[in-house]
């Protein structure tokens, strides 16, 4: 990948997408994590207004340490990066005891996940509406449209995505080149969603170089049939994955009525 010219792309890319917007600024969630940090820094790139928010919901201590570095680091780069820390834990804390009790502790502690990423989507848009910006994404291509590794209407609610169409790997090369901190370059990714050391691997099964193998087999024709041992399980839980979230990655299905109905 020829990394400089792919990351003068994607800020000019920012940029005239505001500009022709008429929008001044980009608010972005910062978690400590690669994706959000190479994203914010982007941003920061095309010298507009970057709000940067720190949203934690009984977040660990080290995911907090390194988005404020990371915030920290960019401020000292950056005149035109600000950043406001917004403690959402009494908010989820609340909801969660407003919600009825259920059976199902695993299904429920899935619906909360999920649940402090959707209100992690309100706040990005709270203060966009309040600054007139944008609410940039974070995902990879291989969480958008691989997996489909994002809540719909939670990280998945942004105006627009400039890093969607580069690979896990990718977004690494675009990190060193950016000179992100290392101790973020280090960590294993997370959502960072379920207050304990979960990495995305544990949830999924299978690591991003192993998802985007099996992304370049898929687009290539191939199954798990065509596999054995440890690459036949990593085409399974890709193309499991793939199949149960297709639905966030395609438009939301509008019922349409036959002409001769409306009449």
């Amino acid at each position: 990948m020829q990394t400089e010219k792919v990351t003068k792309h994607i800020v000019n890319w920012l940029k005239e997408y505001a500009t022709n917007a008429k929008i001044n600024g980009f608010v972005v969630g910062v978690s400590g994590g690669i994706d959000s940090a190479v994203t914010s820094t982007l941003c920061a790139l095309t010298e507009m207004p970057v709000l940067c928010l720190e949203m934690p919901i009984h977040q660990s201590k080290n995911q907090v340490t390194r988005a404020l570095n990371h915030v920290e680091w960019l401020q000292t780069k950056h005149t035109n990066v600000m950043m406001t820390k917004v403690n959402l834990t009494p908010v989820f804390d609340s909801l969660v005891t407003s919600f009825p009790t259920v059976k199902d502790e695993e299904l429920r502690f899935m619906a909360l996940a999920n649940t402090r990423a959707r209100l992690r989507m309100t706040s990005l848009y709270y203060f966009a509406a309040l600054h007139g910006y944008l609410v940039a994404g974070t995902g990879n291509k291989v969480e958008d449209f691989g997996v489909g590794f994002f809540t719909k209407y939670g990280d998945g609610g942004v105006d627009l995505s400039p890093i969607a169409d580069l690979l896990k790997s990718e977004v690494y090369e675009v990190a060193h080149y950016l000179g992100i901190n290392q101790e973020i370059i280090a960590a294993a990714p997370t959502d960072g969603l379920w207050g304990d050391s979960r990495t995305d691997e544990d949830q999924i099964g299978a690591s991003y170089d192993e998802l985007e193998w099996a992304m370049a087999q898929a687009d290539l024709g191939k199954t798990s049939d065509d596999f054995e041992a440890r690459e036949k399980q990593v085409m399974e839980i890709y193309t499991w994955r793939h199949a149960a979230n297709k639905h966030k990655m395609v438009p939301i299905p509008v019922c349409e009525i036959p002409e001769e109905l409306k009449k």
